[in-house]
């Protein structure tokens, strides 16, 4: 069995949090070395690219690591060890390792960073007591399925036209093939001068039967379709449509969670749970509640979650646990009746890297996928 590669980790990181899932802002995937390389030694998962991360990796030989925060954001011009964070990154390269960050791609997967930060939400052991969902759904484009093709052919000839486009590619949803919709109805047509209608003559308006036939296929083999379309079907100009397809958003998968307790529970219940979940001395609440008046609906957002506020906001949720927010975003949200728990930044992600590294071992069997030891809080409370 060959060596896993990085890119054998991208594969497996995919498998949790597709790529696809990362918001248009953000810079997910390979950050920085090369995806053919062989992964030698061990992956560690850090929040942040640091200095003790990176001397961390050389003492144990480590081959990547994911830092879950991209260390490059926006665009750079060159490369440089005289900017601090770029140095990091020449020396990873140096070393031969290889940066992999996953961001709001791991935040949005189903079962990922928001879910685990649901359940610190949650009593222990009772993950199923409320109903949950994204606060901002997200789809999956369906690489098979980008467009409709659609065109009208008679009955006898209608299982030859649809053959020619499967063999085209259209008609794949998961796995099964040669998908098709066919639906009756009449077709019009006026040959002009010159025609050579398959059915009836030039200069009358014929009506006759047809089949409206459907098919699902990726954008790459629409020309394909279409030549082997007209090439199979018996009319000397075929009707054909292309409609582009929006994907289909799945609830649990997405920007933020949202959940609807199945019993109100008492804000101080709630920050008792939020402080031993994510092992933090405390949280702070605005604006000042009564710790035993009761809540149903809380919103949850990993790291920074004022950009949530809002759909926290239209889906009635009472209290919105992030990391941070500013003075005036915490102010906004209260405006808006949102109650607002912080429990710091890193704190709202720190505790799924441990089982990111359990379910990187499981996709990658014999790699070494270490939580690194040097990854701690950035604040301390003194």
């Amino acid at each position: 069995m060959p060596n896993p590669t990085v890119q054998s980790l991208l594969d497996a990181l995919d498998a949790v949090a597709p790529s696809a899932l990362a918001e248009d802002w953000d810079n997910v995937g390979l950050i920085a070395g090369d995806a053919r390389d062989e992964l030698r030694g061990c992956v560690l998962l850090s929040i942040d690219l640091t200095g003790p991360l990176i001397d961390e990796a050389e003492a144990c030989g480590a081959g990547a690591i994911v830092a879950y925060h991209p260390p490059i954001f926006a665009p750079i011009k060159r490369l440089t060890a005289a900017d601090a964070r770029q140095g990091l990154l020449l020396r990873a390269l140096r070393r031969g390792m290889s940066v992999v960050s996953p961001h709001t791609s791991l935040d949005a997967a189903a079962g990922a960073m928001s879910d685990w930060l649901a359940d610190c939400v949650l009593e222990p052991g009772h993950t199923r007591s409320a109903d949950r969902r994204a606060l901002i759904p997200k789809a999956l484009p369906a690489p098979t399925a980008e467009c409709k093709l659609v065109t009208f052919v008679p009955a006898a000839e209608a299982d030859k036209v649809r053959g020619a486009l499967a063999s085209a590619g259209a008609g794949l949803i998961g796995a099964y093939q040669a998908c098709s919709f066919f639906a009756p109805g009449t077709g019009t047509f006026l040959g002009g001068p010159g025609t050579a209608p398959a059915l009836g003559t030039p200069g009358h308006l014929e009506s006759v039967p047809e089949l409206r036939l459907e098919m699902v296929i990726p954008r790459r083999s629409i020309p394909l379709a279409i030549e082997l379309l007209r090439s199979f079907h018996p009319y000397e100009r075929p009707a054909i449509d292309v409609y582009a397809l929006e994907p289909l958003p799945e609830r649990g998968t997405g920007a933020g969670r949202r959940l609807t307790l199945d019993r109100p529970v008492p804000i101080g219940e709630i920050a008792a749970r939020v402080r031993k979940n994510l092992g933090v001395s405390h949280v702070q609440i605005a604006p000042a509640f009564d710790p035993a008046k009761s809540i149903a609906r809380v919103g949850v957002c990993p790291g920074a979650g004022a950009s949530l506020v809002d759909a926290a906001a239209r889906e009635g949720c009472e209290l919105f646990l992030t990391g941070e927010m500013k003075h005036h975003e915490v102010l906004a949200a209260n405006a808006r009746g949102v109650g607002v728990m912080l429990a710091g930044h890193s704190n709202t992600e720190r505790g799924y890297l441990p089982l990111l590294a359990a379910r990187l071992r499981e996709l990658i069997p014999g790699l070494d996928v270490r939580h690194a030891a040097s990854d701690r809080t950035l604040m301390q409370t003194l």
